[in-house]
């Protein structure tokens, strides 16, 4: 499925929700934490969120290893939900979205069977979503790292780094 984005100039008076509902997307509910931790936290300008898996509505919508049981695209939309959930995060403790001034940092790992390499393409589904989403304040320094396990067994776990308004 290709998402169809409005053209820049188009989204310049939306708030970042409005962008996203034009985007087809809509922004999901508050994960509860599965250990003991918070979403996000905010110090100064920034905020970093906790580690978030490709739920929906409660369910983890993939699990298992990328190139074994699920391919890189599977796993690169898994990112795209990992990305939405960061942003649910962020918006837990800023009260709004349209805060942010720049995605600074996204970190991915990847739960890649033996063998696998395509970290960066898996992650570009995080990566190209805050594009999408934010423009060039959506470009960001990222780290895409392969590890052995996840929890609850997830392909894809994104965190990120975003400066907000004072």
């Amino acid at each position: 499925m290709q998402t169809v984005v409005p053209k820049e100039e188009d989204n310049l008076n939306l708030s970042v929700e409005e962008r996203l509902t034009a985007m087809g997307l809509e922004l999901p509910e508050l994960i509860p934490p599965v250990a003991a931790y918070v979403p996000a936290v905010r110090t100064g300008n920034l905020v970093f969120t906790a580690g978030q898996l490709p739920f929906v509505k409660g369910l983890l919508l993939y699990t298992g290893k990328v190139g074994a049981d699920l391919t890189a695209e599977e796993a690169r939309r898994a990112a795209r939900l990992c990305a939405l959930n960061c942003l649910t995060a962020v918006k837990s403790v800023t009260g709004s979205l349209d805060r942010i001034v720049r995605i600074v940092k996204v970190t991915g790992f990847v739960n890649g069977a033996p063998g696998f390499t395509g970290q960066p393409a898996v992650l570009n589904g995080a990566s190209e979503i805050f594009v999408q989403i934010f423009g060039a304040a959506g470009e960001h320094a990222r780290s895409a790292v392969g590890v052995a396990e996840l929890p609850l067994n997830a392909p894809v776990e994104v965190e990120i780094i975003v400066e907000v308004e004072a």
